[in-house]
């Protein structure tokens, strides 16, 4: 579908704009562009001004129409979206009414075989949201057996990770492997599957996906970075589609929205007071009729909370799982 088509409806659209609640005059982040979904339905209400950001070139490009048609109040900047703060600070802002975002892959990038995402389609092993750094590739080929099962058992959760990582290692000093069907009937192989499950490939295609575009720490940093763009009373609105995501949402709006001080045993111990109010206490789903418009909407999870006047939280340190800069450097 075009970027630019006016009847694309993201994965709980509807649900995510009302949470959002954009209001007259309020300055919002749409924080994974896309095709612009989001955006077009916070510039339907009068006076609102959008920044759209996308690490994707050609989402950043798709959507130049709708900035034509929304008379100054639609900003595209290409960045990534832990990159927040810098962005609207670019465009002379220091605080919103709101942030939504849609994390993970959009339905774009796996319907081009080009850009490498899907097994399902014959092209290179690329993978990259942006149109910088390493590709899956690159990481297929540099990387250790040790590192490879690590990233394939991290964060594509694949409890044969070990074994298509020896697959894999065997099969570069044969020939290296730079396309998706090869790398899809490589891990066939190994991974086994009964009829009606997720193809073999599935969980080794997230994990260097989610690998090669830091995209968990993504979302740490810009969960982190919303929280002190946030006015008080805006909203952060945030669509996930795996667990690994919607966990990470799930503890920071947690951990933000914890109130008082320690228990009687440690009454010196106090917690930072809650710099979010939490507006789902269990995640939006899709319904039936969404899921059999759009199969991929199946898994997807919508969180919202509202900022507090309270000061932001310090933000906690990364996860020690494996990076790209060591891994490319052998680390």
């Amino acid at each position: 579908m075009n970027p630019a088509d006016p009847r694309h409806i993201p994965v709980l659209g509807r649900q995510a704009i009302e949470m959002l609640g954009p209001r007259a005059g309020g300055v919002y982040v749409d924080a994974t562009f896309g095709a612009g979904g989001y955006s077009r339905a916070i510039l339907d209400v009068a006076g609102t001004r959008v920044i759209g950001i996308d690490r994707d070139r050609s989402a950043i490009t798709g959507g130049f129409d709708l900035v034509d048609r929304s008379g100054g109040r639609l900003t595209l900047v290409e960045d990534r979206f832990s990159n927040l703060i810098e962005v609207c600070a670019g465009q002379g802002i220091s605080a919103v009414d709101g942030v939504v975002m849609d994390v993970g892959v959009s339905s774009m990038q796996l319907d081009q075989a080009e850009r490498g995402f899907s097994f399902r389609l014959g092209g290179p092993l690329d993978m990259r949201m942006g149109h910088d750094g390493p590709t899956a590739a690159d990481v297929v080929a540099k990387a250790s057996e040790a590192d490879l099962a690590n990233i394939i058992y991290i964060f594509g959760e694949e409890r044969h990770s070990r074994a298509v990582a020896r697959a894999i290692v065997a099969a570069r000093k044969e020939a290296p492997v730079t396309t998706t069907r090869a790398l899809a009937d490589l891990v066939s192989k190994v991974v086994r599957s009964k009829p009606g499950e997720i193809h073999p490939a599935t969980r080794t295609f997230q994990g260097l996906r989610i690998f090669v575009n830091q995209e968990l720490d993504e979302l740490h940093l810009a969960l982190s970075a919303a929280e002190r763009m946030l006015k008080p009373g805006g909203r952060l609105v945030v669509v996930s589609f795996h667990s690994l995501e919607d966990r990470i949402v799930k503890n920071f709006l947690v951990e933000r929205a914890k109130a008082g001080g320690g228990s009687r045993h440690l009454p010196e111990l106090a917690h930072a007071a809650p710099s979010f109010v939490i507006l789902t206490k269990r995640p939006v789903t899709p319904d039936e009729a969404e899921i059999s418009a759009n199969p991929r909407a199946r898994s997807a999870k919508l969180r919202a909370a509202e900022r507090t006047d309270a000061p932001v939280h310090e933000a906690a340190a990364l996860p020690a799982w494996p990076t790209l800069d060591d891994v490319m450097r052998g680390g």
